[in-house]
């Protein structure tokens, strides 16, 4: 049996997140200081106490999710082994620290350069996202290859069957939001984004992030990472590189990457963060395995 550790992206954060971790634990409390004193304000407050709209702003919300998960890992990681790991979009960065291929400081660089790039880039390059429920994998990129002509769009997360996430301009997305009701979808609904992420339009965060790559050190990860991108194993820190920089322009493929954990002998799951979402995903793409979250210090302490 094979245990996995994942770590949940954008979307996932609540005003209160990470506060009975900071109250509980003094290595959690530390690293929360250590944010605070790193990026020069107090993330630990806005992640305890919000406002709500200044935690979803894109810059805010990514290190704020980070912290959270890193701070949960390193009080689980003392009680449970883990074999592999994986994060969806952002959640990548935190499964990086946990593979120690990043240290914790330079991954909340990092997520906080990262988080400014795109927050940036989709302002110079306006655009949205929108999820389709209900369409395959193959209508839905071909949806989105007819409706090139009128805008860039293209899927952005394979998150589980019949869940697909597409995103670029607003004139390409709702050309195929129009086409996928019209096609028998279930559900079309927009989403509330500050970017098109995923997409073409993210290309200037791209070179952005590059030049903070070249500060950091990338190490060989101890464990596998099973990447966004390739939905395949990595460990050597020059591959892992490349698909994280590719990942900001690039479709996540979570299915893929969870059937191919499965495939490779992984029968737990471990969400590690705020919220949910990537347990709800799991148990729709692969029902029989087990699946569990660690947000709260509660969750630490009834884990068995």
């Amino acid at each position: 049996m094979k245990r996995a550790f994942v770590f949940p992206g954008q979307g996932s954060q609540y005003v209160g997140m990470g506060k009975s971790l900071f109250d509980n634990d003094a290595e959690a409390r530390e690293l929360f200081q250590r944010a605070d004193a790193f990026l020069g304000y107090e993330l630990s407050h806005l992640c305890f106490s919000g406002p709500d709209d200044e935690l979803r702003q894109t810059q805010n919300t990514q290190p704020a999710i980070f912290l959270h998960s890193i701070a949960a890992f390193s009080i689980i990681k003392k009680k449970v082994r883990f074999d592999v790991v994986a994060g969806h979009s952002l959640g990548e960065y935190a499964a990086l620290v946990a593979a120690e291929v990043l240290s914790f400081e330079d991954g909340l660089k990092l997520v906080r350069l990262r988080g400014e790039l795109m927050h940036k880039a989709g302002s110079e390059n306006p655009g949205t996202m929108a999820a389709i429920i209900g369409l395959e994998p193959d209508v839905v990129a071909s949806l989105c290859e007819e409706a090139s002509s009128i805008g860039v769009v293209q899927p952005a997360n394979f998150n589980s069957p019949g869940q697909i996430v597409i995103s670029g301009t607003v004139a390409g997305v709702r050309n195929v939001m129009e086409r996928a009701k019209q096609s028998g979808a279930k559900i079309v609904k927009e989403l509330a984004v500050s970017g098109a992420f995923h997409s073409p339009l993210m290309e200037s965060a791209v070179r952005g992030l590059l030049e903070g790559f070249e500060a950091v050190q990338f190490k060989d990860a101890v464990v596998p990472i099973y990447s966004n991108v390739t939905a395949l194993p990595l460990q050597r820190a020059k591959e892992i590189r490349e698909a994280l920089l590719a990942q900001l322009t690039h479709c996540v493929r979570w299915e893929e990457s969870v059937r191919t954990m499965v495939a490779d002998g992984v029968t737990d799951f471990v969400e590690i963060g705020p919220g949910k979402v990537l347990q709800g995903l799991i148990k729709r793409i692969v029902p029989e395995v087990a699946v569990r979250g660690i947000d709260t210090f509660e969750d630490i302490q009834s884990f068995q």
